[in-house]
């Protein structure tokens, strides 16, 4: 019976040992646990700004390796096109050099003939070559073959030989024959689809250069076009929606470098980037106009400012180059935009208009006025399409104007951390302030409220000195081995009791440096990112006031005033 008792009492004590270290291990779990809640809001923050920073490393480096493959491929398709279109450079570079040498008298007849007729030969299909070939026979007084070349030439593309032949008659002062070829030209196009060449007469009539007799016959025509199209159902909200995206071409991505906090701790910065770039537009607008209309007009001899235009007409890209060019115009808005492919593929959507084969002669206008270097007009027909669209530009500034006012938010977000408020001018510094402290006092005291002494750390403690007590009475009755036992099991709760509470202090300590790091750096993040929108409010109603400017500038403008006078023309002009 003894043997049994002894057995129960040993199994008794394992299980009782068992249960301690079970005990022990769940308090130490649940102290764990209790510190993996109070910072995973912490470690949840740190991931979040983790992934900003990845994504925005990944859009940097997508925007690199962009920028690099742009580079590449505007290299590739310069050499497709000179290796497709390289030969009519020679056909366009002889068009002029037959004049000046006709002009000069320096060149036999028969080697322009000669080079006339090889260059046909060479150039199949090309509606230049034989338009060369009708040109040189006139010089060499071969009437037939001049018809018969004219007639090739006007199957090959009767819009640019008549156009071709119209300047050619004015430069050799042939009014009357201009006047016929500019008829026929202007008797080929539509208002509403005009061939894009139309440019060619436009630049023409605006140096002054047609004669008085065809610039009275274009002048008529563009009145009768603005007419009919002003009598289509939309037109008015069509030119106001098709100049805003020309004047909106001219926005340029703004330096943020004075708002560095706004970028960092406001999620309202994209908005306020973007309307800030809205605001710097009217700068750019009206530098962009003022350039226009301070150049002068070319003081040159009629036939050499005809030469210009002829050689424009000839060496501008022609309809089969086309899908090569808007590839090459896209890669280079890539390049322009610093690897950034989704604002070039915005900008291509509007520039698009000045790659089309025919547009409106409105269309044509606003090309010409906002996308020369596609258009390829003059500073001559820029002015007058500036002035002669200009209640048009206007009414469509007045809406780029309101719908970038619009987009002003009213309050800015401010986002520091786990902070997030709201500031209409940054004048609530001292509110904004107080909520922050208030929540990091919050934060402080949820992470401080997990690291408390519990029941059984105060139990280590008393019930620790007890039991040493307890042992120590049983070592001095004799009873050693049990006194032993209960003595050291004592001693060791009330050693786990005060080492539980260094490390409770030692973390309570830690929370409080951290928290008290937050506030002050957070304050200091607030008061700046505050600073930042005040300037932000001040700079944006420095520059979006200055959109009266432009609206000033284009009161004065008369389409009159920008078309020159010819020494045949009684028209009252201002340089």
């Amino acid at each position: 019976m003894a043997d049994v008792q002894a057995i129960q009492a040993a199994d008794l004590r394992q299980i009782e040992n068992s249960l301690g270290a079970i005990h022990d291990n769940l308090r130490v779990l649940d102290s764990r646990v209790d510190t993996v809640n109070s910072n995973v809001k912490v470690v949840y923050d740190e991931v979040g700004n983790l992934a900003r920073e990845f994504h925005d490393f990944v859009n940097v480096q997508m925007r690199a390796n962009r920028l690099g493959q742009a580079e590449t491929r505007l290299v590739k398709i310069r050499q497709e096109l000179e290796k497709k279109f390289g030969h009519y450079d020679i056909v366009r570079r002889t068009t002029t050099g037959i004049l000046q040498a006709d002009d000069l008298g320096i060149v036999k007849r028969d080697t322009i003939s000669t080079a006339t007729e090889e260059l046909m030969l060479s150039t199949p299909n090309y509606w230049l070559a034989p338009c060369l070939v009708a040109l040189a026979a006139w010089i060499n007084d071969q009437p037939e073959l001049a018809e018969k070349a004219l007639k090739e030439g006007i199957k090959r593309n009767d819009e640019k030989t008549s156009l071709f032949f119209a300047l050619i008659c004015r430069r050799a002062d042939r009014k009357s024959a201009c006047l016929k070829w500019t008829q026929r030209y202007l008797a080929n196009q539509d208002e509403e689809s005009l061939d894009r060449k139309t440019i060619i007469i436009l630049d023409a009539y605006a140096s002054g250069l047609m004669g008085a007799d065809s610039e009275g016959v274009i002048s008529r025509q563009m009145a009768q076009w603005l007419e009919h199209l002003a009598e289509k159902p939309g037109f008015v909200e069509q030119q106001t929606t098709q100049w805003s995206e020309a004047i909106n071409l001219k926005r340029k991505p703004v330096k943020a470098d004075s708002y560095t906090y706004l970028q960092k701790y406001s999620k309202t910065w994209p908005a306020l980037q973007d309307i800030l770039e809205g605001a710097h537009l009217h700068a750019e607008i009206l530098d962009y106009f003022t350039k226009i209309f301070e150049q002068k007009a070319s003081n040159e001899a009629v036939k050499v400012q005809l030469d210009e235009i002829l050689t424009r007409l000839v060496t501008d890209f022609d309809d089969e180059e086309l899908p090569l060019r808007r590839e090459e115009k896209f890669e280079q808005l890539v390049v322009d935009f610093n690897g950034d492919e989704n604002r070039a593929r915005q900008n291509m959507k509007i520039e698009q208009t000045a790659f089309d084969t025919h547009k409106d002669f409105t269309q044509l206008l606003t090309d010409a006025a906002m996308k020369p270097e596609t258009s390829h007009a003059s500073v001559s027909t820029q002015k007058f399409a500036i002035a002669l669209s200009k209640e048009w530009i206007g009414n469509a500034y007045n809406d780029v104007v309101a719908q970038n006012r619009m987009k002003i938010p009213n309050e800015i977000e401010i986002n520091v951390d786990t902070f997030n408020d709201k500031t209409t001018d940054g004048e609530n510094e001292p509110e904004l302030i107080d909520k922050f402290n208030a929540l990091v006092d919050r934060e402080k005291e949820d992470a401080l409220a997990q690291y408390v002494m519990t029941g059984f750390d105060s139990f280590c403690l008393y019930g620790g000195g007890v039991i040493a007590v307890i042992g120590l009475l049983m070592f001095i009755t004799g009873n050693v081995f049990l006194g032993l036992i209960a003595l050291v099991a004592g001693i060791g709760l009330v050693m786990k009791h005060f080492s539980r509470k260094k490390e409770i202090e030692t973390n309570r300590q830690d929370i409080e440096n951290k928290f008290e790091e937050k506030r002050t750096n957070g304050s200091q993040i607030i008061r700046a990112t505050l600073a930042e929108v005040v300037d932000f409010r001040r700079e944006f109603a420095e520059k979006d006031g200055e959109s009266q400017k432009v609206i000033d500038f284009l009161d004065q403008l008369t389409p009159e005033q920008y078309v020159r006078k010819l020494s045949d023309s009684t028209r009252r002009i201002r340089m």
